[in-house]
């Protein structure tokens, strides 16, 4: 994993580091060294030095010569969402999707090859894949990743599409990259995805754009239901619609939380070098 950076200033340590941290996830919350060492393709006493540091700082925590995170991991996570501001707005325009359709609903954005889950409120039905905040999908087989690669202008994309991805699951075959950018361009056009059987036997989800304040497709939302119980035509139908409603109130109110004014201000009576005034 280490040893990817070309750039003058590229920090190894720092890359060996969060490929240490990269290396534990729902299959293998509890590692040993040697597994550490193995999944982040280090020297044993590198990896043993990096779990040692990251345990000081409070990442990590060992028993009986195991390793696992703590919860202080999400913090890293979280103070990119909190910049965002985008999950707290969406939270509970999801929750009223998913009581009018009845069906699961997720957001994601676009990390590489694969989407990854940043925001979901489901209900209790068997589907095939389990699904968390944190969870990694090829792009190209979800309804979400085909509307936020549909964004990419042409070099995103080919650099998007050449980059490996790290979910884990086998790459879907009988599509050609023609027959890709075919569908892309259609997705484009019609503002709307539909993912029918694609990552997993019986998912079918479509999925809608959501928007930053200057028009720029920064994540996507989906309604997925169970091939056996809804049909496409249904989905399409009933769902699709109240899909862009809702994806489009989010987009606008995150529009407004981005333009708000703001202002720190000190307890001196100070707003960064400017002296506040009533």
């Amino acid at each position: 994993m280490a040893g990817r950076g070309t750039g003058p200033d590229f920090v190894e340590a720092l890359a060996r580091g969060l490929d240490v941290l990269a290396c534990f996830d729902r299959d293998s919350p509890t590692m040993s060294l040697t597994e550490v060492a193995a999944g982040a393709g280090l020297a044993r006493p590198t990896a043993r030095r990096l779990l040692l540091t990251l345990e000081e700082l409070g990442f990590v925590r060992s028993r009986d010569g195991t390793f696992s995170l703590t919860p202080k991991v999400l913090t890293l996570g979280m103070a990119y969402v909190g910049a965002l501001g985008l999950w707290d707005i969406a939270r509970p325009h999801l929750e009223d999707l998913v009581a009018r359709t009845g069906e699961s609903s997720s957001m994601a954005q676009l990390d590489g090859s694969d989407i990854v889950y940043v925001a979901r409120v489901s209900v209790p039905k068997l589907i095939a894949l389990r699904v968390d905040i944190g969870t990694r999908f090829p792009a190209t087989q979800t309804s979400q990743g085909k509307v936020l690669l549909a964004a990419l202008s042409p070099d995103e994309l080919a650099d998007t599409l050449a980059q490996r991805s790290r979910a884990g699951l086998p790459p879907m075959i009988g599509r050609s990259p023609e027959q890709l950018r075919a569908e892309l361009t259609e997705v484009r056009a019609r503002g709307w995805a539909l993912a029918d059987e694609e990552l997993a036997p019986g998912v079918r989800s479509v999925a809608v754009p959501v928007r930053d304040g200057a028009g720029v497709v920064r994540a996507a939302m989906n309604v997925t239901v169970h091939a056996a119980e809804t049909s496409t035509d249904r989905l399409l139908r009933d769902h699709l619609p109240l899909l862009l409603r809702t994806a489009g109130d989010v987009s606008a109110e995150w529009a407004v939380w981005q333009a708000r004014p703001h202002t720190e201000v000190s307890p001196h009576g100070t707003a960064g070098d400017d002296t506040a005034s009533a």
